[in-house]
């Protein structure tokens, strides 16, 4: 019917009656048939009352004295759109007709005018910011997207830290590597995916690596390792933390597990704990993203016949107990599902940018 604020004409307020009487009489609720109409029903009420009346002034409808006139508001526009005011916003142009012994109307008012005639948009040649989203990289197989990213451990004394580096398959979650050093160093991690990368055998052109913009990440020397490896990087947009989910869930998982001991005496202590950590986390840690299967289990292709045999379990128990059982044991919700390293597409493994 109209933007919050604005009078409506006549023949709009009596089409409007109309069309609430007949809907009620079909056996629909006024509040509801307003709310189609995007009118409220007070307003409805107070029309009913005295159609021809205006919003809570008895006459005709007359301009306020303060309003602009026509020839006021083409001249807002036209100064708006000159090409020394194309560029600016309202407020913006106020103060430098101001500065220049002119004036025309408010900043509100030129808003107002401006909106109406649509202008409040870009005016000049420029395109509008876009936001653009990183491509999503989706892994529907092992060794086709890591993820990877450091962290830091807390050592003996305050201000001491050993530095966690950790390379996650996104795929079957799999830690296919990982090392704990004293520092935070390009080289150490150039070492790391270098070794990991041989390890996992993996062909040229295949596999693409995603990390923040930590230095380490974004160094030349990694950046010429994974070239010549053949491996693609990408790396997260700037000051978004959600970018890498993968890294950032397992390292809460860690540092949130009820043997982590928050302080390490030694680097060999640190090591040591994090050895028992990633074998349990790839051999024991089940996955709800992953059908409740271990990353071991979906890296290494066991998946489809683990899947079957519970399959089999699940179809021999139902057979047993048919009363129990409304309906068969829904089986196929639970296989491993893509994963990816932005939220465009619906996956059930992924809860507010970070893992189950």
């Amino acid at each position: 019917m109209g933007n919050r604020g604005e009078r409506v004409a006549l023949s709009d307020r009596k089409s409007c009656i109309a069309l609430v009487q007949e809907a009620v009489n079909a056996g629909a609720g006024r509040a509801a048939s307003c709310q189609i109409l995007e009118v409220s029903l007070r307003s409805v009420e107070r029309w009913e009352e005295d159609p021809e009346r205006s919003d809570g002034r008895a006459g005709p409808l007359t301009p306020s004295p303060q309003s602009l006139t026509e020839a006021e508001k083409k001249m807002i526009i036209e100064v708006s759109t000159q090409p020394l005011y194309l560029d600016l916003c309202p407020w913006k142009i106020v103060a430098k007709l101001a500065d220049s012994g002119r004036y025309i109307a408010s900043e509100s008012s030129f808003y107002r005018v401006l909106k109406q005639a649509d202008l409040l948009k870009h005016r000049s040649k420029s395109k509008p910011r876009e936001h653009k989203r990183p491509k999503d990289l989706i892994a529907r197989r092992p060794n086709q997207v890591w993820s990877w990213d450091i962290t830091k451990l807390h050592g003996p004394a305050k201000w001491s830290y050993f530095y966690l580096y950790a390379i996650l398959d996104v795929f079957s979650r799999k830690t296919v590597g990982w090392m704990v050093a004293t520092r935070e160093s390009a080289v150490l991690a150039e070492q790391l995916l270098a070794a990991t990368i041989k390890a996992e055998n993996v062909p040229s052109k295949q596999l693409t690596i995603h990390a923040d913009r930590g230095s380490s990440m974004a160094s030349k020397p990694v950046a010429l390792l994974l070239a010549d490896l053949g491996v693609t990087k990408t790396h997260s947009r700037p000051r978004v933390s959600n970018d890498n989910p993968y890294s950032e869930s397992q390292f809460k998982t860690l540092k949130y597990c009820p043997s982590f001991p928050g302080t390490f005496a030694s680097l060999q202590d640190a090591r040591g704990f994090c050895a028992e950590f990633f074998y349990a986390y790839n051999h024991h840690h089940r996955h709800a993203g992953l059908g409740l299967l271990t990353p071991e289990v979906v890296h290494s292709g066991q998946a489809k016949t683990v899947h079957a045999r519970r399959a089999l379990v699940l179809d021999a128990a139902h057979a047993l107990r048919r009363n129990r059982f409304h309906r068969p044991p829904a089986t196929e919700a639970a296989r491993p599902t893509p994963g990816s390293t932005n939220q465009q597409e619906a996956r059930p493994q992924l809860r507010n940018g970070k893992v189950n």
